[in-house]
């Protein structure tokens, strides 16, 4: 089955190739920003509705004036791409699945998206539009052979590193069947509890870090705003924030793809993290382990290989109730990490039979369509049905 997938690779540009980036990152992020205003301007203020066509024709016009002819010095294409990203961003916020679109900002990640007619490919080495030598790309892994990128998207993060991400599309063979079912539960202490006893740590990149970011943190506030000090404090400050994250991302990914790979069947909690960090005694744990991410990484890898995730309703009393006779307790607080159960008096590890019962509710999902909640439990799977 053909699917896409983005290959990432770290880049290091050379002075000119870097001075062409670093601009068609402004002129990029300029446009975006320039979009943004034209577009709630128009609405709020004349009632207009502006698609990407309308500002990709004032685009033009924009272009064409006396005091923005520096955005013909870069890529055209980079400058649509910003703009058929920013559709994106309102499309996703009409259907209800993003906030409203925000301005981008400059001491933020930066990213110029190049099509096919943007960049030259000859199966080795890169050349986009603009320049003339090929980039010096890190190849930490194969692109497949055969496959010709769609898209080039080059980025440059907070710490000043440079990345380009390939996509190609690519025909994923599905893994092998095998009969293991798993039911997945969330945790802050331990981050993924099996149905089967396992137990899969969090490491707390965060926390590990926290005292390191607070000292880089309070000598940043007291450099002068603008100078090259400050600067300096800046890129500390942002490279401890992208190792936090790569590594975290490295063990999400590690213990993701174990899952996808060894269970047919993976059943998750339909965890709503965006309400859950309004707890502001839980918000920066719940941030550190990143459930969302996590869930996300199993959700495409499923599709990609052939399984199966299952999500159960977010009130789906998992942790409450027994496995073994069903019943079910009045309440039961976060503290209590072992309960027995009045009916049949089983003693339970609280996250092991939640893993349990979502496994179970997961199960009656996919064999016979039973929703745990009316409307609520879906199932998302690799294969068509």
């Amino acid at each position: 089955m053909k699917q896409k997938k983005a290959y990432k690779y770290r880049i290091y540009p050379t002075p000119q190739q870097e001075c062409m980036l670093v601009r068609t990152f402004g002129c990029c992020r300029f446009v975006y920003n320039w979009a943004l205003r034209e577009r709630t301007d128009a609405y709020f203020q004349r009632g207009e509705r502006l698609s990407y066509e309308g500002t990709a024709h004032r685009l033009t016009a924009l272009k064409q004036q006396a005091d923005h002819t520096w955005l013909g010095e870069v890529s055209s294409v980079p400058l649509q791409q910003a703009l058929r990203h920013l559709d994106r961003a309102f499309r996703n916020f009409f259907e209800g699945r993003a906030a409203y679109p925000t301005f981008h900002q400059k001491h933020g990640e930066q990213a110029a998206t190049y099509a096919s007619t943007a960049f030259k490919w000859d199966g080795k080495s890169l050349v986009l539009a603009k320049m003339t030598e090929p980039l010096d790309i890190r190849w930490s892994r194969r692109l497949p052979d055969g496959c010709q990128p769609t898209s080039v998207t080059v980025t440059k993060d907070s710490a000043g590193r440079y990345f380009v991400s390939i996509l190609v599309e690519e025909d994923l063979e599905h893994l092998p069947a095998v009969e293991q079912r798993v039911g997945l539960d969330l945790g802050l202490k331990s981050m993924v509890i099996t149905s089967d006893g396992q137990i899969y740590g969090n490491p707390k990149f965060f926390a590990k870090e926290e005292k390191k970011l607070a000292r880089a943190q309070r000598r940043l506030s007291k450099k002068q705003k603008g100078s090259k000090n400050g600067a300096k404090a800046r890129r500390k400050v942002a490279r401890i924030h992208v190792r936090i994250a790569d590594r975290r991302r490295d063990y999400q990914h590690q213990l993701s793809t174990k899952l996808i790979r060894e269970n047919q069947t993976i059943c998750v909690e339909s965890l709503q993290v965006k309400n859950m960090v309004k707890n502001h005694q839980l918000a920066k744990a719940i941030s550190d382990v990143g459930w969302g991410e996590f869930v996300r990484q199993l959700e495409y890898k499923a599709r990609w290989y052939g399984r199966q995730l299952v999500k159960i309703d977010k009130f789906y009393p998992s942790s409450k109730r027994c496995f073994d006779c069903g019943h079910l307790l009045e309440t039961l607080s976060l503290g209590i990490r072992q309960w027995t159960c009045p009916a049949c008096g089983v003693v339970h590890d609280r996250d092991v039979n939640a893993a349990r019962n979502i496994l179970a509710a997961g199960q009656a999902v996919t064999a016979c369509g039973e929703m745990v909640r009316p409307g609520r439990a879906k199932a998302s799977t690799g294969t068509s049905q």
